[in-house]
């Protein structure tokens, strides 16, 4: 490959609610799109949405044509996608590889490491809806950058160019981090939908929106409060629900 410039020819794998929004933002920094794959009518739908004029192309495509090629994909995909591309040598000397899953740091990477790449993991910490949306939130977010020391970097500057906020995470604390990731989306999103559910039920309007100042306030709350200062077991009692407890049969 030719040696790189301020702007990189980037490649998306992956059409989901991640990779697009991530492609879009690189792109408002400045860096060329040159394709993203897509294989549900759904992900190709999104892709064509946040990604007008990008091409649609097979996965070995976007990483031929790629300088940085971000892999979108969940992270039980990861090893074998790599693994997969390097069987086929795939990978180019000195190409940036970036890929999104939480609970996995660049050692995932390393059969693309050994054919020269350039290995990073960057975790956006927030929820995707796939949608313009996502570009205004991710301004207001952080993201995980696990990479080798010399190349933290450039980890770094992708993250404050996508509008974000890097912070570095070893690659020893990456399984950890990703737990806590995916412990606060899936308990609190469970939370919510179970508060919803019980508001709809008794016949109140827009339950939604009527939770909506309760939970940023009790998230926030918790946010700053001293994690050994919060009871857990004290708060589940006070926010026990029918059938939550061996006193309801």
């Amino acid at each position: 490959m030719t040696e790189r410039s301020g702007r990189l020819g980037v490649g998306i794998v992956g059409a989901g609610r991640v990779g697009p929004v991530l492609g879009a933002a690189l792109a408002g920094a400045g860096h060329a799109l040159v394709g993203i794959s897509a294989v549900s009518q759904e992900s190709k739908d999104r892709a064509d949405a946040m990604l007008p004029g990008v091409p649609v192309l097979d996965v070995p495509e976007v990483v031929r044509r790629a300088e940085l090629v971000l892999l979108a994909i969940p992270e039980s995909e990861l090893p074998g996608l790599v693994s997969g591309l390097a069987a086929v040598g795939a990978w180019q000397p000195g190409q940036l590889v970036v890929h999104t899953a939480p609970g996995l740091g660049v050692s995932v990477l390393k059969p693309a490491l050994a054919q020269g790449v350039i290995p990073l993991a960057i975790h956006p910490a927030m929820s995707f809806t796939g949608t313009s949306i996502d570009l205004v939130r991710l301004r207001e977010s952080y993201c995980a950058v696990t990479a080798p020391a010399p190349v933290q970097p450039i980890g770094q500057a992708l993250v404050v160019e996508m509008g974000a906020e890097p912070v570095i995470v070893a690659e020893a604390d990456r399984a950890a981090y990703g737990e806590a990731i995916t412990t606060a989306t899936s308990f609190s999103t469970a939370i919510v939908a179970q508060a919803v559910g019980l508001l709809d039920g008794i016949g109140l309007p827009d339950p939604g929106r009527l939770l909506a100042p309760l939970v940023r306030s009790s998230v926030e709350n918790a946010l700053v409060a001293p994690p050994d200062t919060i009871d857990l077991t004290a708060l589940a009692d006070e926010t026990a629900l029918p059938g939550d407890t061996e006193d309801d049969e």
